[in-house]
């Protein structure tokens, strides 16, 4: 049971080994590093510096948020500070990501991944503000009030900019179908 589940966070995730939060929590802390910088280098980079910094302060979690919106935080922070030494800015293309698609056929699943390609290449390509929450919401699953907690904005801000990221997205196919 992870440490959201638990009413005495603090003292479970204390307990936690480096090793069980990165099983548990490694894959949404790169992804998010990723969409947070376009680079898988530089997400894997900051994951292990994520998971590092966690573990040296895994005693300050004072358990008012779940450990992923935690370590979400964290990474969060990490990617800012990393941009600011804009050595890192390089553009990795989205299209060597894996898309996972249901497809009967070769052609039909080309065709599903081409598309599943597309509208992340739209969403990578939003503003910042609107990708972030969008991706929070898609790629992480937190609900409204994470998102508040972790971007340290109220939950309105959220809401209107998930609306607006998604209206945006829904444009841009719009768009690109009737071309």
């Amino acid at each position: 049971m992870l440490s959201e589940d638990m009413p005495y966070a603090e003292a479970y995730a204390s307990e936690m080994t480096l090793r069980e939060m990165m099983e548990a929590y490694g894959s949404d802390v790169w992804n998010y590093a990723f969409f947070l910088t376009r680079s898988r280098e530089q997400a894997n980079d900051i994951s292990q510096e994520v998971f590092l910094k966690a573990y040296k302060n895994v005693g300050k979690y004072r358990g008012q948020s779940s450990m992923k919106t935690w370590l979400l935080t964290i990474t969060r922070n990490t990617a800012f500070s990393w941009s600011k030494n804009s050595f890192w800015r390089r553009f990795i293309p989205f299209g060597d990501q894996p898309v996972t698609v249901n497809a009967p056929s070769a052609e039909r699943e080309a065709l599903g991944n081409q598309y599943a390609n597309r509208i992340w290449e739209i969403i990578m390509n939003l503003p910042d503000k609107n990708r972030e929450v969008l991706v929070l919401d898609i790629q992480q699953g937190l609900t409204i009030g994470e998102m508040s907690d972790l971007l340290n904005v109220p939950q309105g801000t959220v809401k209107s900019r998930l609306a607006r990221a998604r209206e945006k997205v829904k444009q841009a196919i719009q768009k690109e179908e009737r071309e």
